[in-house]
């Protein structure tokens, strides 16, 4: 192991140009991972970069293959590793929320259900959430369009990120429930910051200072 120098673990997709900016802001230069390139490792003085998809942030960083990474609460909360969450970073903000047909025979009404069927990428929390209410979840797991599951009839309704409500709408659905707020948040790995103290310190300090 290297102790002179951080690997980062950066999400691919919505959450990356903002991790970037945010990077820039605490004077530490990622902006190579916004090139278009099959590239998926960057280099950076001692800083290493590594590109993942957003759902695997946590797991490169729990095994300590990255010493730090940036991930939605979402992602953090759906995967339950143990790991140091230090700082909210305030951006990337979106809800998982339950949403249902606008059409639908029976709108959604959780003091009634007693069952449900939905379609979602986050099957932890969705369980989680609906047993704490006294509901019975049958989960589907999709990693992809979950909002076609209640139009071809796979689920009665989804748990699914949303932002803007503009693709719920656009595919004739309702934002019934909200499950979780989320936005970026910045997770270490615990034997990181023992081993890597001295140099992880500064990082996490100026990022409380850009923050604030």
């Amino acid at each position: 192991m290297d102790y002179k120098s951080i690997t980062v673990a950066l999400p691919k997709g919505r959450l990356l140009k903002e991790a970037v900016g945010f990077l820039e802001s605490c004077g530490i230069d990622a902006s190579e991972t916004l090139t278009k390139t099959r590239k998926l490792i960057f280099q950076w003085k001692n800083f290493k970069f590594i590109l993942v998809k957003p759902m695997d942030v946590p797991t490169y960083v729990y095994y300590g293959t990255a010493d730090i990474g940036i991930a939605g609460k979402d992602v953090i909360e759906e995967k339950g590793f143990d790991l140091y969450e230090p700082l909210d970073l305030k951006f990337g903000a979106c809800r998982l929320s339950v949403a249902e047909p606008q059409d639908i025979d029976e709108p959604y009404d959780i003091e009634k259900l007693s069952y449900i069927r939905v379609a979602t990428k986050y099957p932890k929390i969705t369980d989680r959430y609906f047993r704490s209410k006294g509901i019975h979840p049958e989960i589907i797991v999709l990693y992809g369009s979950v909002e076609l599951a209640p139009l071809v009839g796979l689920s009665d309704r989804i748990v699914d990120l949303v932002q803007t409500g503009t693709t719920l709408k656009e595919n004739g659905l309702r934002e019934v429930d909200v499950i979780l707020h989320s936005t970026a948040r910045l997770v270490i790995n615990r034997a990181s910051l023992k081993t890597k103290y001295l140099i992880l310190k500064p990082v996490i300090d100026r990022m409380k200072e850009v923050i604030l």
